[in-house]
């Protein structure tokens, strides 16, 4: 699923823009402001010494100007008002959206039902370690992607593009998917019947099952029609000699600083199954928390599972 932020590459124009103003504002407080306070202080001499020769003259002088001389030559150009004004509140924005929390649309429907199109997210940037805005390079580890989380990575064909999936291997990970059901190093994933699912964009019903990841059991939807892979459509990716395909069922062993991810409406999600694993270097964040309903529907304001 393409997650579309409101800018196309946000982090980089905030960025640029912070160093603008940021550069804008130094020069001012180290610089025109001295070269300004230095032009007052000349004019307000003149000023001085005109009215103090008239004084001498015997006429009568008005000192109420000076101080409107002094204001209007200190006075910031509106450009470097403005850069001043802006400059701190875009530094805090940048570090809440670099380090701490950055906030994303939902455009499709690959997360239903989890995530509906048009959900208002928030990502935790640090729940996978410290990383260098823009160029997205870790420099503090503090965790690792688990089983379950719901993620935002880069996407592996197209770096300028955020998506959300959920994680379903995790590095050494054998992972099968035969008939629509996973097992996890060797292991099956037990699943419950749920009540069949009414997707609004199609008015489809689909089947809807729990499936239970250790830790972090969640909705998932098939539809009937599907088949559980359709070779057609698994591009080319690095290490695609990891898995192998059938029409029913693929495995596939997760390299090494990878990660194999999924979408919970299952038949409905382009995901590692058909373009591959997404590398350590990729990862955005984990999505957490849902702060706006694209329906208005408070129910489903909270935590993402």
């Amino acid at each position: 699923m393409n997650l579309q932020v409101i800018l196309g590459n946000f982090a980089l124009i905030l960025f640029v823009l912070m160093v603008i103003t940021g550069v804008i504002w130094f020069l001012d407080l180290f610089v025109f402001a001295k070269q300004r306070r230095v032009a007052a202080d000349a004019a307000l001499a003149a000023f001085d010494g005109r009215n103090a020769k008239l004084a001498a003259d015997g006429i009568k002088t008005d000192n109420t100007s000076r101080a409107a001389i002094e204001a209007a030559l200190l006075r910031q150009p509106t450009w470097i008002e403005y850069s001043g004004s802006f400059f701190p509140v875009i530094a805090l924005v940048f570090f809440l959206r670099s380090f701490l929390y950055e906030p994303f649309k939902i455009p499709s429907s690959s997360m239903v039902p989890t995530l509906l199109i048009g959900d208002l997210i928030l990502v935790n940037k640090y729940a996978y370690g410290v990383r260098l805005p823009v160029l997205n390079k870790k420099i503090i580890d503090v965790g690792d992607p688990q089983r379950g989380d719901v993620m935002v990575f880069k996407y592996p064909k197209d770096m300028s593009q955020d998506y959300i999936k959920r994680v379903i291997g995790v590095p050494g990970d054998k992972i099968t998917y035969e008939n629509k059901r996973l097992t996890v190093n060797d292991k099956p994933v037990a699943y419950s019947d749920m009540p069949d699912y009414l997707e609004e964009d199609s008015l489809e019903l689909r089947q809807q099952y729990k499936e239970d990841l250790p830790n972090a059991p969640h909705s998932i939807l098939t539809m009937k029609n599907r088949r559980t892979i359709d070779l057609q459509q698994v591009d080319s990716f690095p290490n695609r000699e990891a898995c192998v395909y059938s029409y029913e069922k693929f495995t596939c062993i997760v390299p090494e600083g990878n990660y194999f991810m999924m979408g919970d409406n299952r038949d409905n999600s382009a995901d590692s199954r058909y373009w591959g694993f997404v590398p350590n270097k990729n990862i955005v964040g984990k999505a957490f928390f849902v702060w706006m309903s694209s329906k208005f529907n408070l129910k489903r304001i909270g935590s993402i599972h």
